[in-house]
């Protein structure tokens, strides 16, 4: 640091002060700093400074098993959201939803000293488990089951839903089939509770549950028993993987897409586009996602410039939006 304070013609007290973002710093003087840095190859040790500042300027991520799109989307932003902190991340995956791994994921991360958790495991097993050890860390959950929580940050579920089924009711749809995700997980309680308002909410019926695992196999397997009943003209999927499954199931068996029948997913895999026919779903602004759940964090656990909320200055859920491609047709008068 004194080495960067000559070469920059600073004091060190200034070094340390642009290395843990004080906002009462110049601009010009900051940036000086920052090139000498850059000539020097000075790379701060977290170890030193954690004994100096009680703070590893680390945040300890815990997260589900698995390889669905929407909890690794989310890891790559909240990534990129804390580098840009000036945070390191530290993750932890989950082998198992029972208490024994949980205890075992968190005891590492609490060992390794992070500032704080993003819990990224949207479980109601892992959020019982949390709540049971009464972790006094500052810490963020992405999606919960209760609707007002400090801790708490997501992308309204529920609300995507609600647009994906309102979207096949107004193309004349009135059989709207559910493929609903694992029992356990949030996301999947929550666009439940979204299909179900809103064919009540037109007066209708809302069609018996199929349950997939987040795959194409099961989404496949909820489509070969979809088949063979033509009243159902839409299905909503719950991921874009299990339409995915679907609509390989119903062209096997000779129907059309979407003139047999219109399909919308959830999460806008990259490779929706280019489905056959590219598929219309609800896409999840996880950038963003991320983005609040570091701020949040960061807001709890008191770093300098932080901040805990939206764009806008709230603490609200990511809104979705419904992408319109050509999966999804109106109903031959």
């Amino acid at each position: 640091m004194r080495d960067v304070a000559r070469r920059a013609g600073v004091s060190h007290q200034t070094v340390s002060r642009v290395l843990n973002g004080h906002p009462s710093l110049r601009a010009a003087t900051r940036d000086r700093v920052l090139a000498a840095m850059d000539e020097l190859s000075f790379r701060p040790n977290r170890a030193a400074r954690a004994l100096v500042t009680s703070r590893s300027t680390t945040i300890g991520v815990l997260v589900s098993k698995g390889f669905e799109y929407g909890p690794a989307a989310s890891l790559q932003a909240i990534d990129s959201a804390a580098r840009e902190a000036g945070y390191a991340v530290d993750i932890a995956h989950l082998d198992d939803v029972d208490g024994g791994s949980i205890r075992s994921a968190l005891d590492r991360l609490l060992a390794h000293g992070v500032d704080g958790l993003i819990i990224l495991a949207p479980q109601a097993q892992t959020l019982g488990e949390i709540e049971r050890l009464s972790i006094t860390l500052p810490f963020v959950t992405v999606h919960s089951a209760r609707e007002r929580d400090d801790h708490r940050l997501s992308v309204d579920q529920s609300g995507g839903a609600v647009l994906a089924t309102r979207h096949l009711l107004e193309l004349g749809h009135r059989r709207i089939a559910h493929i609903a995700g694992p029992d356990g997980w949030f996301e999947t309680d929550a666009r439940v509770r979204g299909y179900r308002g809103e064919m009540q909410a037109w007066g209708l019926e809302p069609e018996p549950l199929l349950s997939g695992t987040w795959t194409a196999e099961s989404g496949y397997r909820a489509g070969l028993a979809l088949v063979e009943d033509p009243g159902v003209t839409a299905v909503f999927s719950s991921n874009d993987q299990m339409a995915l499954g679907l609509m390989h199931a119903f062209r096997e068996r000779g129907r059309r897409l979407p003139e047999d029948l219109s399909v919308v997913g959830f999460d806008d895999v990259p490779e929706a586009a280019h489905y056959w026919p590219p598929l219309t779903t609800v896409r999840q602004d996880f950038p963003e996602l991320g983005r609040r759940c570091v701020a949040r964090l960061l807001g709890l656990i008191g770093a300098p410039g932080s901040a805990a909320s939206g764009p806008d200055g709230t603490d609200d859920d990511v809104r979705p939006e419904l992408v319109l491609r050509s999966s999804t047709a109106r109903v031959p008068d």
